[in-house]
């Protein structure tokens, strides 16, 4: 059954009408309208298909059978959880107040994929509302008020965490940044301060954190937690060297302050070899805080802070009480479980383990055939690709970048491009993304790059103005100005001229 109730452009209309004006989105100049999608697929209004390579959010897959599909459900007892789902939203959908089996049972769970000694949950409803919470768990428990963050890092979009994310308060040119808040350079080890080719780049950048302490509290400052994406997805997906959290973690504690994983992006075993991506740090690194949204609840909306008993009891030693009207309710307890047996019932972190080590294989003999690729980086299906005009300079190719986005539009693949120049192309799709995908999306990103590569090549840019001279002579000689085209045509068609004026900007 179609979702369509309106033609696409009466749904842009009113769109325009009554949506606010900085809600965007995506292919602006020709937006997808999707009324449906199943696995990591999409469909539009005209029953075209699009390969999904971008939404986290859908984690397992769309419309992930075993989760919201009743009819499926009927014809099978096996999973409990999931049938369990509709008989709860019959039953009864209620706050947390309340005793019910389903919140205890899934925070057992959870935590049983979690280090020890984070033991302690708070549900809420999404990713800003848990990293909005978590910042409160911090300073009640520290009694401190500083926070540092990382350079490009996001955070969400309520006013506590905008403070906290340089990629959205840079674009604010009249707002100053918080006094409270301090921004630590990204442990980017291909285009940051410390690179790859640095004796110690975890060290060097962990080192910046703690001038970044003693600077703060020589003018009164006192730290009350450094939080990080375990890996930067706005930010470019950006790894961080190995053994930078661990040393950020012991400069932090031992000025009193807490260190807090925003696992809102890449939690639920996306990075393949773990659960969770703060693990990829190794095993003597815990968060003291951990937050999680998105692939929670496969795009229902829940989100969780998990922490330590510690910080948990001193929240509570404020003397207000923690209520959230949803977080935790029933259903999207019934969810959470589901989720969870997906992910293992269906081998999903496995399945981003192989397909993830896959695509990354294929990328890199991309980058050994187009100087435009500039660093392959990565873990499971969770992969960057950062376009550069010069791999010396390591000069942004932002307009290739949206180029490519849009060329990949029109063969039916979506993909992003993100990062402070918008020249890293983003995987991160359904963890059910198969190795013919894969093989799809990078076979289509080899064709146009390859066009790049004869269109920016010197012999055929003085082909073209060998050429474009001679025609001129011609043109000149017959009394004619412009250069001629096929049928008489003085002008290249639309879609010549929109790609063009795409790639110049």
């Amino acid at each position: 059954m179609s979702a369509e109730r309106f033609e696409k452009k009466e749904t842009i209309d009113l769109r325009k009408k009554y949506i606010g004006p900085s809600c965007k989105i995506f292919f602006s100049h020709d937006p997808i309208k999707i009324v449906r999608a199943k696995g990591q697929y999409m469909y539009d209004e005209k029953g075209q298909r699009y390969l999904d390579c971008i939404n986290n959010v859908a984690h397992g897959k769309h419309t992930c059978t075993g989760i919201y599909t009743q009819s499926t459900l009927k014809e099978s007892s096996q999973n409990s959880n999931s049938i369990f789902l509709f008989s709860q939203m019959e039953l009864l959908n209620t706050n947390s107040r309340f005793l019910h089996d389903n919140l205890v049972l899934y925070a057992q769970r959870l935590q049983a994929t979690l280090p020890d000694k984070l033991a302690v949950c708070y549900f809420v409803n999404s990713g800003s509302e848990a990293n909005d919470l978590a910042l409160r768990l911090a300073r009640q428990y520290t009694g401190h008020r500083d926070i540092i963050t990382l350079e490009n890092a996001y955070h969400g979009h309520v006013s506590s965490l905008i403070d906290i994310s340089p990629y959205k308060f840079h674009q604010l040119s009249d707002t100053e940044q918080n006094q409270f808040v301090h921004v630590a350079s990204s442990p980017d080890v291909y285009r940051g301060k410390h690179r790859a080719d640095h004796s110690d780049p975890a060290t060097a950048y962990a080192d910046e954190v703690k001038d970044i302490i003693n600077k703060a509290y020589k003018k009164g400052g006192k730290i009350a937690a450094f939080i990080a994406e375990s890996l930067q997805s706005c930010g470019g997906q950006v790894i961080p060297p190995v053994g930078y959290f661990q040393q950020v973690a012991q400069h932090v504690r031992e000025a009193g302050g807490v260190f807090i994983a925003d696992e809102v992006q890449v939690g639920f075993g996306r990075v393949g070899s773990h659960f969770w991506a703060f693990q990829l740090q190794g095993e003597d690194f815990v968060p003291d805080i951990v937050t999680m949204g998105k692939p929670i609840g496969n795009g229902h909306p829940m989100s969780c802070v998990v922490t330590t008993k510690e910080v948990a009891e001193a929240f509570m030693s404020s003397g207000m009480e923690y209520f959230n009207t949803f977080g935790g309710n029933p259903v999207s307890c019934a969810i959470g479980l589901a989720v969870l047996d997906v992910i293992e019932k269906e081998d999903l972190q496995g399945n981003a383990l192989r397909v993830g080590q896959y695509l990354t294989s294929l990328l890199e003999k991309q980058k050994e055939k187009h100087l435009l690729i500039g660093d392959i980086r990565g873990r499971g299906l969770f992969v960057g690709v950062e376009l550069v005009r010069d791999r010396l300079k390591l000069t942004p190719a932002t307009a290739e970048a949206q180029e490519v986005i849009y060329r990949l539009k029109e063969q039916h693949i979506l993909l992003s491009a993100d990062g402070p120049h918008r020249n890293v192309l983003k995987f991160k799709p359904p963890m059910c993304f198969t190795t013919e995908d894969a093989e799809l999306v990078v076979e289509k990103i080899d064709v146009i790059l390859t066009v790049f590569m004869i269109l920016l090549s010197p012999v055929f840019i003085l082909t073209l103005f060998l050429y474009n001279f001679y025609v001129k002579l011609l043109t000149d000689e017959n009394g004619h100005s412009g250069v001629l085209h096929s049928k008489g045509s003085r002008q290249g068609s639309p879609q010549q001229t929109k790609q063009s004026k795409r790639l110049r900007t």
